[in-house]
């Protein structure tokens, strides 16, 4: 990777809005044998995740940020029903792939796989609505991909409100995203990621990149070995993502200008309660809208 350029995204976009940062493939393939296997995915998320829908009497899910499918594919085995987008086409032909793997499966048969865009995506899957989803999922800091065009982050706030469209009355939005602002004060993102367990990563280079004083990108340079058991001589993948950084406070008050007040907002550190983390990796934000 030529370490003189910066470069904020991969090129190209898959539809008019949020860019794709996986659009060229090759982060795409390495992402999705960097977390393909879902036994790699930590228990506590697991529990924490699907504990939780159950709880709340969650039945159909919407992952606006699917992916590869991985998290979809654990729900779909957990007996969720599932509809799945995302803006990257690259991503999304991983899980197309699963689908049609175990199409013999009614979960998997049944399941509703399509590319859209956040920024228009009320019109985009106004079909697949109805009454609204029980859950709408946004996790794996998928949120931070989109950035700050404006400065303003209106285009932000017009995803959020598209979110809370396709919750029903009652329903839940679980959205996360990185600890921000312990990467803006030390440079570095929290060493221990909640969502993988993985052996293939070798490292991640964090950059912080500020405009007019603030902080306005923050780009994590991946190196992932792609055979770990040949420690002397790994093939090594590099691959460069570029978040926006959400700063927790301004982040929940954005939510709840969408979700408007009086809607119950937990935020959660790493899946506990916050005041039990000191300096948690992710926060995790679940809101519950109102009847």
């Amino acid at each position: 990777m030529d370490s003189t350029v910066f470069r904020t995204r991969s090129h190209g976009t898959p539809a008019e809005g949020v860019k794709d940062q996986y659009a060229d493939g090759r982060a795409a393939k390495v992402w999705e044998f960097f977390i393909g296997d879902i036994k790699q995915r930590t228990q506590n998320y697991r529990d924490f995740l699907v504990g939780l829908l159950r709880q709340k009497g969650c039945r159909r899910i919407l992952d606006v940020a699917c992916g590869t499918g991985v998290d979809s594919v654990m729900l779909l085995e957990e007996g969720f029903e599932v509809v799945s987008i995302d803006a990257s086409d690259k991503m999304l032909k991983y899980a197309l792939k699963s689908r049609w793997n175990r199409r013999k499966e009614p979960a998997f048969d049944n399941w509703v796989i399509e590319e859209a865009n956040w920024l228009t995506l009320a019109n985009d899957i106004s079909h697949l609505i109805g009454e609204g989803f029980d859950a709408v999922i946004c996790l794996g800091n998928s949120f931070a991909h989109m950035p700050d065009t404006f400065d303003d982050q209106r285009e932000q706030r017009q995803a959020l409100a598209n979110f809370e469209r396709c919750v029903r009355p009652g329903g839940l939005l679980l959205i996360d995203h990185r600890n921000y602002d312990y990467i803006i004060n030390t440079g570095q993102a929290p060493p221990k990621c909640i969502y993988y367990n993985s052996n293939h990563m070798l490292n991640i280079k964090t950059s912080v990149l500020y405009v007019s004083g603030k902080p306005r990108i923050v780009t994590m340079d991946y190196m992932i070995a792609l055979d770990e058991e040949n420690k002397d001589d790994p093939d090594i993948s590099e691959f460069r993502l570029s978040y926006y950084p959400h700063r927790l406070t301004v982040f929940r008050d954005m939510l709840t200008e969408t979700f408007s007040h009086g809607t119950k907002h937990t935020i959660y550190g790493d899946f506990k309660p916050l005041d039990e983390i000191k300096e948690p990796g992710f926060y995790i934000h679940v809101l519950e809208k109102k009847f």
